[in-house]
């Protein structure tokens, strides 16, 4: 099979660039994705994320691990990853955030020119179909549903009053003028039409209502071993699809959109990376290029966990499930109430010193007990909040475990391997507590899960033992100038043909935020760029 694009994955960006790119009747793109269709019920109906989060059973998820962390005792994190059409975006928690304006200036400074905030601010516009309306700095239009949370908790409102006794000043929208403060999220979801209050994924966004056209052509189910090369020209790749090999050819490029972990993985398989990394594995290589791989970076997460006295917020025992199940009754029935919730329905971007110039740390607050990502159960109603260090100064990397595409890639973000990120978290982690502490959650607030004596000893152990990733791997194949970077600022790959990468890897720094929307809007900037279109035309 031949066609002029070829893109590798289905996740956030790659059913953006296969949407846009196919809107052109005259090109023919295909879209190879490793996981399902994207369509059952775990991904349209939020509350069923808990389901899919933990990996047990491994549902649309690839759930990764990484190798043992020093910075964390020791443990080995746990990754989960999307697997199916929707990529991550089928899996999250549905927030929407875009990050500080300033975090796309300091890309263009790094030398990611165009990528500056005024030049991105047309394409998450573009992207993005708000229920609130446009304006400056909104869109109404796009094909990702952006809407308010149809019934936040009682208990969610009470936390907004709690952190603002704690002079985190409130806020109706992060993405506004001015991202710090505290309040509800907006998130990914249908607001209207049929499927209302369903997730509204990067694959329903964008790609579903672009499956019937004759140009485009997507295979599921389906893992890419490699690229293949003539010289240093991309011209396909080689798949494996139902225990048989074939090579899915490309006219003009092969696209990349496999994210921050797998798109690293296949440049490796492919002969392009570090040496050393590629001869350990006996790979021949096509293209030294050391920055593959390297400059990981994640949020890394913290939480505080209290059962709740009341039974308005989750619980999974017999009761609380009995009240989920007609939750999820009424949602079939008006896509509302409490199985319509992304369960992170509050959150905050604060400043852990009044001389930093933007919000350095973040807090979600979940309606429900997290622990482990899911996968220690507690049969109790409760209640959480998460916090991380928004700009990390840690950086790790990602490399092979074998020479298949069918094995995991090697994953260390090397969490806490600078000091200043433990003493930041700390910091976050004392604000977190004080919040959680004050009067408003008092009706709900009962016994504290991982108690410790409040020590900063204590409170570092603690960090030690149970921090992970709240799921932002960025950066692996960091578009820019410098002798590290993999692809220039239209995600080109290096010197090489025909190659290109569009995906959360090119982040050449980690924004201040949740990453989906970020990826999407890349993707929209990058498509228009292959397809000669500016950004102007859609500023207004």
């Amino acid at each position: 099979m031949k066609f002029d694009y070829v893109i590798v994955g289905g996740g956030s960006a790659g059913c953006v660039m296969a949407a846009r790119l196919s809107e052109d009747p005259g090109i023919s793109v295909c879209l190879i994705e490793a996981g399902g269709s994207g369509r059952d019920l775990f991904i349209r109906a939020p509350a069923l994320v808990a389901g899919m989060i933990s990996g047990r059973p491994k549902i649309n998820n690839w759930a990764f691990r990484t190798v043992p962390q020093p910075g964390l005792n020791g443990r080995r994190g746990f990754q989960p990853r999307g697997k199916a059409l929707g990529g991550s975006s089928a899996i999250n928690a549905m927030l929407y955030v875009r990050g500080h304006p300033s975090d796309y200036d300091e890309w263009a400074d790094l030398g990611c020119d165009g990528w500056d905030w005024q030049s991105v601010l047309p394409y998450f516009k573009r992207a993005e179909g708000n229920a609130r309306g446009a304006d400056d700095l909104h869109g109404a239009d796009g094909p990702l549903q952006v809407a308010n949370q149809s019934e936040p908790r009682p208990i969610t409102h009470a936390f907004v009053e709690a952190a603002s006794q704690q002079q985190i000043r409130e806020t109706q929208d992060f993405n506004g003028s001015e991202q710090e403060g505290v309040g509800l999220y907006q998130v990914t979801q249908f607001h209207s039409g049929p499927q209302k209050g369903e997730r509204c994924s990067a694959a329903a966004a964008y790609l579903f209502p672009a499956m019937t056209r004759p140009n485009l052509t997507i295979l599921t189910k389906t893992q890419v071993r490699r690229v293949r090369w003539d010289g240093l020209r991309a011209t396909g790749v080689e798949i494996q699809q139902n225990g048989k090999r074939q090579i899915i050819e490309a006219k003009r490029e092969v696209i990349l959109s496999a994210g921050a972990f797998g798109s690293p993985q296949l440049l490796m398989l492919s002969g392009i990376g570090p040496r050393d990394e590629l001869a350990r594995h006996k790979i021949e290589v096509v293209h030294e290029l050391p920055g593959v791989g390297q400059n990981l970076q994640d949020h890394l997460d913290y939480i505080l966990t209290y059962h709740s006295k009341r039974d308005d917020v989750v619980g999974l025992g017999p009761k609380g499930l009995a009240q989920l199940a007609q939750a999820g009754l009424r949602w079939r029935k008006d896509g509302a109430g409490l199985f319509a919730s992304p369960f992170a329905e509050g959150g905050a971007f604060f400043k852990s010193a009044p001389h930093v110039a933007k919000p350095d740390l973040q807090l979600h607050f979940v309606v429900g007990i997290v622990d482990d990502h899911m996968r220690k159960i507690h049969f109790r109603y409760g209640f959480s909040c998460h916090v991380c260090v928004l700009r990390p100064f840690s950086r790790g990397s990602v490399g092979l475990t074998s020479s298949r595409a069918d094995k995991p890639p090697r994953i260390d973000p090397q969490y806490l391997s600078d000091p200043r990120d433990l003493q930041l978290l700390m910091t976050g982690a004392r604000q977190m507590e004080a919040i959680l502490e004050a009067e408003p959650l008092a009706p709900w607030r009962g016994k504290r899960l991982y108690l410790h004596d409040g020590s900063d000893a204590a409170l570092e152990a603690d960090i030690r033992n149970r921090a992970d990733t709240i799921y932002h791997p960025v950066g692996t194949c960091a578009m820019g100038t410098g002798d590290m970077a993999v692809t220039d600022a239209q995600g080109r790959v290096h010197g090489v043909e025909g190659l290109r990468v569009v995906d959360a890897s090119l982040m050449p720094r980690l924004i201040g935020g949740n990453t989906n929307a970020p990826v999407m809007m890349m993707a929209e900037k990058i498509a228009d760029q292959m397809r000669g279109r500016m950004a102007a035309q859609h500023a207004a």
